[in-house]
């Protein structure tokens, strides 16, 4: 495998923090991805990764030549361009589905840029909680917060979220913090669930079954009830970005969180995919990885 080729599969492990899931991005077998990383270490006579419980990271010396392999690919991903004119008149309509808190917190701003950078190009976000089924909902694009099935078709990994609790300032104020998830027994609950069923509440190692006073159908519904002083909710990082970095919620219990989740963005067709396609995750994919939504 050529030094290109190996600097491609090496930050792709970097950013899905798997090297199976990085297999599937590229098309490859696992013990291709796991060849062209020895052979890479090897050449450069340097521990690139560290292999843990939870997948691959990279070391401090595997960080700064991430950084460096993410400017040469993209350079030269931009010269191609250049010559081919790929995105030179990308055209038509585009379908995004991701979660409705997702194109509220996030992605709104995102993509009426992009809409300015590319008028010849419209778009349809759709809110989906679920993956969906590309080709036979006729969706581009899927912003996806979880684990993809392994038979799923490409995916560009954004970052992670994390689940929580919070509440407003003057509830804890009024109340006190929760220390340890049992303590949340005596703190008025605010719960969401779409069929009346209240799940449990996990955590790292233990899950609270708790008695809401107020259950709503929505998340949206139960963070509006949360940022009122009503209670506790516990949601996905993401869904309240905007109300912790204001100040309008805080967390508590984030000794206790459980394990972050990752978000990614999922596609069809690969190189293949349509220059609207491409544009878009070109235009969009660092804007979101910068986004503090995703930094858990």
């Amino acid at each position: 495998m050529n030094p290109y080729r190996e600097m491609q599969v090496f930050l792709a492990v970097v950013q899905a923090g798997s090297l199976a899931a990085a297999a599937r991005q590229l098309q490859l077998s696992p013990a291709s991805v796991m060849r062209s990383i020895a052979a890479l270490e090897r050449r450069l006579d340097s521990r690139l990764l560290l292999r843990g419980p939870r997948g691959v990271s990279p070391s401090p010396a595997g960080e700064g030549f991430a950084e460096r392999c993410e400017g040469i690919l993209q350079r030269v991903a931009e010269a191609e361009r250049s010559v081919s004119g790929l995105h030179a008149n990308p055209a038509g309509h585009l379908q995004v589905a991701l979660p409705l808190l997702m194109i509220h917190q996030v992605l709104t701003p995102i993509a009426l840029d992009y809409l300015a950078a590319f008028p010849d190009v419209s778009l349809t976000t759709l809110a989906r909680e679920e993956l969906p089924r590309l080709v036979e909902e006729g969706v581009d694009l899927a912003l996806v917060v979880g684990h993809l099935p392994s038979s799923s078709g490409f995916a560009v990994p954004l970052g992670q979220v994390r689940p929580l609790v919070c509440a407003a300032p003057d509830y804890l104020q009024r109340r006190g913090r929760p220390d340890t998830p049992q303590a949340l027994h005596a703190h008025r609950i605010i719960a969401t669930s779409s069929t009346g069923h209240v799940a449990d509440w996990r955590f790292a190692n233990q899950q609270t079954k708790l008695a809401p006073r107020l259950v709503c159908n929505t998340a949206q519904a139960a963070i509006r009830a949360a940022v009122a002083g009503f209670g506790l909710t516990r949601c996905l990082s993401y869904e309240v970005d905007q109300e912790l970095r204001s100040g309008q919620l805080q967390t508590v219990l984030d000794d206790f969180a459980a394990a972050p989740l990752p978000v990614q963005l999922y596609y069809r067709e690969g190189r293949r995919a349509a220059a609207r396609v491409r544009s878009f995750l070109d235009f969009v994919v660092p804007r979101l990885r910068a986004h503090p939504a995703f930094r858990a």
